[in-house]
């Protein structure tokens, strides 16, 4: 640090701000001292930052599996997010519950964690791990933690009001797991549709957010004319199991997806979906997480926790047609 600070003619206290990203340095100073730093091949020691701001500069993520698309593709964009505020991100999986997740995470002396999906079904206020920070991405308004989430019940219930509007007298769901937040609003949203338009929900057929069960649905949606599915995966297999059994998407049954993972527009055809921004829910946790860490909102955090709800939207292609 003392060789940065004199080739870009600061004191040291000044590199000590600029690495620890302190508003506190004026742009030209900072550029001076950032290139200083790459002509040295400088880079700041992760231990002894730790041990003097007593931060590790990790937060970890809490997840049951990563085979699914929206499971993956939080942990990309979480990864991006977390990278941007120089954090690095350790995954940690909830096969044996998240307590032992917790556990494991706890060893690596992490800062804080993010819980993702099915496991924030796991995690109450009461389990809350003493001293750890925590952001939960799908979970109840009062959980008692801090909560992220998109707006699956509007998502729903605008696919469902457009499969209505398009003249189908009824619209099916394919669902995803009972023990999932998001399929449990998902399931409501489509459900508050139909009641609202004085249509009996028919019965609900549950996958299991994979392409596999929405091809093991297409027996019993056989008969139906507009299928909503709880998301895009399973709308995939659904629209395989149609096309074997001489079933024509869309002259012959609508169906909707939610997520708009990217290769939506490239099925066949392509696929009418909700979409929920990915960048911007990880972007929302990590924020509200290091700004726990930091200190800028523990007290928000601590007191009961607080929601934040990012909007989806109907994203329509050739999946389907007016009745």
């Amino acid at each position: 640090m003392a060789m940065v600070a004199s080739r870009a003619g600061v004191s040291g206290q000044t590199v000590s701000r600029v690495v620890n990203d302190s508003p506190r340095v004026d742009p030209a100073t900072r550029a001076r001292v950032e290139k200083a730093m790459a002509e040295l091949g400088y880079r700041p020691h992760r231990a002894a930052r730790a041990l003097r701001t007593g931060r590790s500069q990790t937060i970890g993520l809490v997840v049951t599996t990563l085979a699914t698309v929206g499971n993956s593709r939080m942990l990309q964009a979480t990864a991006e997010a977390a990278a941007e505020r120089g954090y690095a991100l350790t995954v940690v999986t909830a096969a044996d519950g998240v307590a032992s997740a917790f556990d494991r995470l706890a060893e690596q002396e992490v800062d804080g964690a993010i819980v993702l999906n099915e496991a924030s079904a796991q995690v109450s206020a009461d389990a809350r791990p003493v001293g750890l920070r925590l952001v939960v991405v799908d979970a109840p308004t009062d959980a008692g933690f801090a909560a992220v989430h998109s707006d699956h019940r509007g998502g729903a219930a605008a696919a469902t009001a457009r499969l209505l509007e398009l003249g189908h007298d009824a619209v099916h769901h394919l669902a995803g797991p009972v023990d999932s937040y998001a399929a449990t609003e998902r399931e409501r949203g489509w459900r508050d549709t139909l009641a609202a338009a004085g249509i009996a929900a028919p019965d609900v057929v549950r996958g299991d957010w994979t392409a596999d069960a929405g091809f093991a649905a297409g027996a019993a949606l056989a008969s139906a004319s507009a299928v909503f599915c709880a998301n895009d995966q399973m709308a995939l297999g659904l629209l395989r199991a149609f096309a074997e059994a001489g079933r024509r998407v869309p002259e012959d049954v609508s169906v909707i997806g939610f997520d708009d993972v990217p290769d939506a527009a490239n099925y066949r055809p392509p696929l009418t979906t909700i979409r929920q921004d990915f960048t911007v829910l990880a972007q929302r946790a990590v924020g509200a997480l290091v700004a726990e860490i930091e200190g800028e909102d523990a007290a928000g955090s601590d007191a009961g926790g607080s929601t934040s709800v990012i909007p989806t939207r109907l994203v329509e292609r050739d999946s389907t047609a007016a009745r």
